[in-house]
């Protein structure tokens, strides 16, 4: 359980808390980290955490919530501007990438979730999809894609960015020398999988089969 600060200052020292809990339990996995040593790299007395949060889970959670909450504002607003579903794919997929790279710890957070916080791994992958299958539907409806299932399709789109942003962004960047860089999806790869999406998604021309 969490409370939710009544003033100013209190929003401000709750929010420092759990940017340094996504810190902790992303370097240091969540059996290995401590309320002290998220306390200490929030810069905040031990007594201050209890004001905001029960325990360890409880802020584990949250941070589970507010890395969602980031990375679905963040492809939303991505592909806001999009003129039509691709586009908006394209964007969201770009944006999805740039959040990993500049937040690795997503991936080991919702990782460790599996095991330490199962309902906040579920509450991550379904409120990605709920929002996935009404940008489809929306598209279903326009005819910028085929008919389709769209509630498979948003899972079966969310694997792929979840699968090759482990593979290029999450495994460079653990694999990098170089202090400070932000690992990528080439281009090639990028494109390739972009292909592969507008060809299972885009609307099949009279007179031709789904798979012509």
């Amino acid at each position: 359980m969490s409370t939710t600060p009544r003033t100013a200052r209190g929003t401000r020292t709750r929010a420092r808390l759990v940017a340094a809990a996504e810190e902790v339990f992303g370097s240091l996995g969540y059996h290995d980290a401590s309320i002290v040593k998220i306390t200490e790299e929030a810069g905040v007395g031990l007594g201050t955490f209890y004001l905001y949060f029960e325990g360890k889970q409880a802020i584990f959670d949250e941070v589970v919530e507010d890395l969602n909450r980031r990375v679905r504002h963040a492809m939303t607003e991505a592909a806001r501007a999009a003129g039509n579903r691709i586009d908006a794919e394209r964007a969201g997929f770009r944006a999805f990438f740039l959040f990993t790279a500049e937040h690795p710890a997503l991936y080991r957070i919702i990782r460790q979730a599996e095991f330490v916080s199962p309902g906040a791994l579920r509450m991550h992958y379904t409120r990605i999809v709920n929002g996935y299958v009404e940008g489809l539907k929306a598209a279903r409806e326009a005819g910028d894609i085929r008919e389709m299932d769209v509630d498979t399709v948003a899972w079966a789109l969310m694997g792929i960015g979840e699968m090759l942003g482990m593979r290029w962004v999450l495994w460079n960047k653990d694999a990098d020398t170089e202090a400070g860089a932000v690992a990528e999806i080439p281009e090639a790869e990028f494109e390739e999988m972009m292909r592969f999406i507008e060809r299972g998604m885009a609307p099949v021309a009279p007179g031709k089969g789904a798979g012509e």
